[in-house]
Formats: C-alpha cells, sequence, structure tokens
C-alpha cells in the first residue's frame, strides 16, 4: 500500500489497515466499470459516500457506528476492485470469505463490530440498490423503467429536487477527499 503497509489477502490484520490507503483504493475505482458520462469514472469512494447519505434518508436515527459501517461497505473494494457478483462467482474460490475477511479486519481496525448485523445488512442492501438506480439514470444511460426492474424504484419520500441526489463524477483526488471528510466527520466523534 502506498502508507507503506504490507496487507496479506488472506489473512488480513487491522493493523495493516490505513483509512487514507481505502480513500485512496476507492477513488480509483471506478463504478459501471467505468461506463458513465462526464471527464472522470464515478468511483466507488463517491459511491460509499452516497449510499451513507441513502442510509441516512431511509433510517435518519442511526447510530454514528451505523453510519460508518455504511460508508465503509464497500471498502474491501479498495484492493479486490468492484467486481460483479456473476464474476465473482465464476472465479472460483469463495470470493465472498475473502472480502468478509478484509471487511472484518476493516471494521476492527476501527473499533466496528467486525460483522454487520443483518438487519443493518439489508438496509445497507437497499441504500445500495438506490445508488445503483441513481447512477444508472444519471450517468450509466439506463431508462428509468429498466432501472427499477434491476434495482427498485426510490421511496416517494426521497423523490423529487430536494431529495434526489444529482450526481456528478469527481476527479479521484476530489473523490478521495470527499471519502476523507465524510470519514473523518463519522469517525471523530
Amino acid at each position: 500500500m502506498l502508507s507503506g503497509r504490507r496487507l496479506d489477502l488472506l489473512e488480513p490484520s487491522p493493523l495493516d489497515i490505513e483509512i487514507g490507503d481505502i480513500a485512496h483504493g476507492l477513488a480509483r475505482v471506478a463504478r459501471w466499470n467505468g461506463q458513465t458520462k462526464g471527464a472522470h469514472a464515478f468511483s466507488v469512494a463517491q459511491h460509499s459516500v452516497l449510499v451513507e447519505r441513502l442510509v441516512v434518508e431511509l433510517s435518519p436515527r442511526l447510530s454514528r457506528e451505523a453510519r460508518l459501517m455504511a460508508l465503509l461497505h464497500d471498502s474491501p473494494e479498495y484492493v479486490v476492485g468492484d467486481l460483479i457478483s456473476p464474476f465473482k462467482a465464476a472465479v472460483g474460490i469463495n470470493y465472498k470469505a475473502l472480502e468478509d475477511r478484509l471487511q472484518a479486519a476493516i471494521h476492527l481496525r476501527f473499533g466496528l463490530p467486525a460483522q454487520v448485523p443483518a438487519a443493518l445488512k439489508t438496509l445497507f442492501k437497499r441504500a445500495d440498490h438506490l445508488s445503483a438506480f441513481y447512477e444508472a439514470t444519471q450517468l450509466a444511460g439506463f431508462e428509468e423503467p429498466e432501472a427499477r426492474r434491476l434495482f427498485g424504484a426510490p421511496p416517494q419520500r426521497l423523490q423529487g429536487a430536494l431529495k434526489t441526489p444529482r450526481l456528478a463524477p469527481l476527479s479521484t483526488a476530489d473523490a478521495q477527499e470527499l471519502f476523507l471528510g465524510r470519514f473523518q466527520r463519522l469517525y471523530a466523534h
């Protein structure tokens, strides 16, 4: 890692996890394999910040800890990339177990439970699908009916000019700064 840490992907240690490495990597991993509108790719760092925002919209009374877990929901992708689920299954190893071990190490590094409680996993998945809907319709060229069929429609209370996020891909430096800033606000309290 750029921090100088050596991360064993098969047996990751929380001691080898640095938020700067996570932010740096996620800002450089493109959602939709880079097939989005704009001068820059929409990064996993931006996606993570959006998911945390949507989690709060869906469940406003969440704890700081739950919001931090939402922000870090895709954090293993800083070293393994953003692979679609069918490809993960085709790789031939237990990819999900590898991601889960890395996620647990990341959580432990920042004082979070190693495993995300089931109710929060469900909430995070809903926010992840909402993010995919907005990304698909605003950046990846999907028509709304197709995006609704694949990802579900946003709840009525999240629709409208004030609630619908307006997505614009950022440069890697700006995406990294956005992610780090959000992390610092959640982690510092």
